[in-house]
């Protein structure tokens, strides 16, 4: 694997097990698509530290379970943000 790539995994990991982040925040932070991290935390990640994957694993299953939630509340926002 390219050191880059490792490199690339090994930041967006620690920031995602540390701040929480959505693939689509950590993709604005690190300039890349939200495809390369998806790619990156699911396939690539898995072949390098497993114990992390199970992390990141448990993030992301979060944010799944939320999402609907997190939806809700943007679009109220948006409506209260119109009257």
């Amino acid at each position: 694997m390219n050191s880059t790539i490792f490199n690339r995994i090994s930041k967006e990991v620690d920031y995602m097990i540390d701040s929480q982040k959505t693939i689509r925040e950590i993709a604005k932070k690190f300039n890349v698509s939200k495809s390369t991290v998806h790619k990156d935390l699911h396939q690539r990640l898995k072949g390098i530290d497993e114990e992390k994957y199970r992390k990141i694993e448990k993030i992301l299953k979060h944010h799944i379970n939320v999402r609907h939630i997190r939806g809700g509340e943007s679009t109220k926002l948006r409506y209260l943000n119109i009257k």
